[in-house]
């Protein structure tokens, strides 16, 4: 969005201009010499004033000071805790920018990895994903602090570029629930005894039961329990503690209630710890699955292996279409509760809806083999969810099976069976993380024998600079 020269020509000399916008919402202008400056809060077409904070050889970062002319981008945030003053909240990066043009710059960031990153180019761009920008997020990890100054407890996210605990007193991306429990809250840790000792609470709603844990670095007294009973009561709130590391979070009280959320699309519920790793934005977690199901194309007769399945979010889903599931998890006790999970919709699933034959088996998937991938089988399509370090040694075990076969590498360090293993004809996959998408992108396109039929993003966290997407590989031409 570079300035007409005429009225490039009739501003001030100081002022900036900004071109366009990077993840991180910075403006990006150009002096004169060619340097970039990088500026917080500008917008692309607005012409500003800043001042210079750092400085490098070929690019600064500089704060904005004036606002000149304004871009049509440009929206009130709807947190009073928004914007780039002092004590200003740093959860969100986007409010001031129109929901469409958050989705853009997310689009770009992944069109723009894939290519300098991987050199894929995928076939088709999906329609974003999107839902509603406020009060979808259900999980956050709120610190908590008590300020001996102040003489008071702040609770909330952290403030932009800095280790203090935003003074936060409402939030509109946490449910409305939520987000009135902060002063309660903050009042309540405020008569605790162990005020000083509570560093955290992590919220984790599910669609009927809110929680919340904890975290005490001291032994809490029995009156400190009985004021966050009476709070849990008179809040509709579950409470649960962690004493130590998260194998030590544990319930308060037993209430006979657990947390739990619907894929009504596929008749499964999905019970879960609040520590267990599910998707923030339950809305777009629906759809997320909806659409990578349909992608994944999954006929009765075949096999599918869901990677890094988790509690089985994507393959209790798979399991209505396909005529077996393997789901592979690195973590144990996620693989017991997976199975668990998937039991108890066997047991409710109706009549003529059985779920389909799953096996859930545990394995270090950030150490995979080509050996261990044979072991586990050939499937026809392969639905891949990792955590922002990506599928590497998965990808790269795939792709030395097919580097041997077309004799670019010794055929002969291929394990046995290998022969008779097929690679999937179809890989969706998930991910938090566009660079590593791209990385093993490129592994898939250039050295296993897969062309990237199509990409998108996934807007799970609005007003954010997370990328969630997915892409979609399809085996040979």
């Amino acid at each position: 969005m570079n300035p007409e020269p005429e009225a490039a020509a009739t501003m001030p000399p100081d002022w900036l201009h900004i071109d366009s916008i990077d993840l991180d919402a910075q403006g990006i202008a150009r002096r004169a010499d060619g340097k970039v400056v990088f500026i917080d809060g500008a917008l692309p077409g607005e012409w500003v004033s800043a001042q210079v904070t750092r400085r490098k050889n070929h690019w600064e970062a500089a704060a904005l000071t004036a606002l000149h002319t304004e871009s049509h981008l440009r929206v009130a945030p709807r947190c009073p805790h928004f914007g780039l003053h002092q004590g200003a909240c740093g959860g969100c990066k986007m409010q001031h920018l129109e929901p469409a043009a958050q989705i853009a710059i997310k689009q770009r960031a992944l069109e723009d990895n894939l290519w300098h990153l991987g050199k894929v180019k995928p076939e088709l761009i999906l329609r974003p994903i999107e839902g509603p920008a406020w009060g979808y997020r259900y999980r956050a990890r709120l610190s908590v602090r008590y300020v001996h100054k102040k003489g008071e407890v702040l609770i909330g996210f952290h403030e932009r570029k800095s280790r203090y605990v935003a003074d936060m007193r409402e939030c509109p991306v946490l449910p409305a629930h939520v987000s009135g429990l902060l002063i309660p809250l903050r009042e309540l840790i405020m008569g605790l005894q162990a005020r000083e000792t509570c560093p955290q609470i992590e919220l984790a709603a599910g669609d009927e039961v809110t929680a919340l844990v904890l975290r005490h670095l001291e032994p809490l007294c029995e009156g400190d329990r009985e004021q966050l009973r009476a709070f849990g009561q008179r809040h509709g709130v579950q409470w649960w503690l962690q004493p130590k590391g998260p194998d030590t979070v544990h319930l308060l009280d037993e209430d006979g209630t657990q947390l739990s959320y619907a894929l009504p699309e596929f008749g499964i519920t999905m019970p879960f710890r609040p520590t267990d790793f599910t998707q923030v934005n339950p809305h777009i977690n629906r759809v997320l699955v909806g659409r990578a199901l349909r992608l994944l194309d999954a006929q009765r007769h075949e096999r599918v292996i869901d990677w890094f399945c988790g509690l089985g979010n994507f393959t209790l889903p798979i399991a209505t279409q396909a005529g077996q599931v393997l789901g592979v998890e690195g973590s144990a006790a996620l693989v017991a509760r997976a199975r668990q999970n998937f039991e108890s919709n066997q047991a409710v699933a109706p009549s003529g809806q059985a779920l389909a034959a799953a096996k859930f088996v545990a394995r270090n998937l950030f150490d995979m083999t080509t050996a261990q991938l044979v072991a586990d089988g050939t499937a026809d399509r392969w639905l891949v969810d990792p955590p922002r370090e990506g599928a590497f040694a998965l990808v790269k075990a795939l792709a030395a099976i097919h580097q041997a076969r077309i004799g670019a590498e010794d055929a002969e360090a291929l394990p046995a069976g290998a022969e008779a293993w097929q690679p999937p004809r179809r890989i969706v996959y998930v991910s938090c993380n566009p660079a590593t998408l791209a990385r093993d992108a490129g592994l898939l396109v250039h050295q296993a024998g897969y062309r990237c039929s199509a990409a998108g993003v996934v807007n799970m966290f609005p007003h954010t600079a997370h990328v969630e997407s997915m892409a979609v590989f399809d085996h040979g031409p």
